[in-house]
């Protein structure tokens, strides 16, 4: 896609951001979670919620994952049975939020994702270096990184990390599921949920 191009569909869609009512966590398995309960998650690598990646960060750049931790809070140490990790930027002119990742099955003794874990192990079954899963994005990969369009202003990035009661089965998860067969497969499972932000804008210059 050529920049003016970019530009042009930035200006046609300028108010096409927002979609936060449709973000991952608003789903109905959400529904007696809605606030957040796991405020530990961070990352590191690039500092508070809310903050503007670097290039490093992003597609203009290597597009490395902004490394993330978190710890269970108190009340669910010995509950949770699995993590679920979704990425999805719902500034992008689309109905829906896109999927930047969506990384499943992720052992519960491990409370941290990094580039590294993100390479693929075995990609007929969906699996990663980390020990986990990926699901389906919008470039079939198991990480997309921020690339906003040009002119569009900064758009946020959700990195949504929720404590399942139950693992999910394998069978779905090698299958490289979906946003949607993810968020049907959670019903009934979500202890609690968190969320760390990072932000992204490409300029025309």
């Amino acid at each position: 896609m050529t920049a003016l191009l970019e530009v042009t569909l930035s200006w046609l869609f300028a108010n096409a951001k927002g979609r936060d009512a449709k973000a991952f966590h608003t789903r109905p398995a959400f529904a007696e979670h809605k606030a957040q309960t796991i405020t530990t998650l961070a990352s590191p690598d690039c500092g508070a919620s809310g903050v503007l990646l670097s290039t490093e960060y992003t597609a203009d750049g290597p597009g490395k994952f902004p490394g993330l931790q978190w710890a269970a809070p108190p009340e669910l140490e010995g509950r949770v049975k699995e993590w679920l990790l979704v990425c999805e930027d719902p500034d992008a002119p689309l109905p829906t939020p896109v999927a930047h990742a969506i990384l499943c099955g992720i052992p519960v003794s491990k409370t941290s994702v990094s580039t590294e874990d993100l390479e693929i192990e075995d990609k007929s079954k969906a699996r990663l270096k980390g020990g986990f899963y990926c699901g389906k994005t919008l470039r079939g990969v198991p990480y997309v990184p921020p690339r906003p369009l040009l002119n569009h202003g900064p758009h946020r990035y959700f990195y949504q990390i929720v404590a399942l009661s139950e693992p999910l089965d394998t069978q779905l998860l090698s299958s490289t599921a979906s946003r949607d067969q993810i968020a049907d497969a959670i019903n009934g499972k979500v202890l609690g949920w968190g969320m760390w932000t990072g932000v992204a804008e490409r300029k025309w210059k």
